[in-house]
């Protein structure tokens, strides 16, 4: 089995109670686009930018770098 990658992309996508076909469908790519990414990697930055604004979390939170899902301010 292949390990996910982006794990949090996967929490926000169960907590605002998406299928992957619905975040695929939002994004603008079939599912199993959506499914090689999050196991794979390689997410357009545009296509994180969405999911960050689709989540309202920041895209570090999304690719793992922080835990915390806020977005930064300045």
């Amino acid at each position: 089995m292949i390990e996910c990658r982006y794990p949090n992309i996967e929490v926000e996508r169960v907590r605002h109670n998406l299928s992957q076909e619905d975040l695929s469908s939002k994004l603008g790519v079939t599912r199993k686009t959506y499914y090689n990414w999050i196991n794979k990697g390689n997410i357009p930055v545009i296509t994180l930018i969405n999911m960050s604004d689709i989540f309202a979390c920041s895209i570090d939170y999304l690719v793992g770098r922080t835990q915390n899902p806020k977005v930064a301010t300045l």
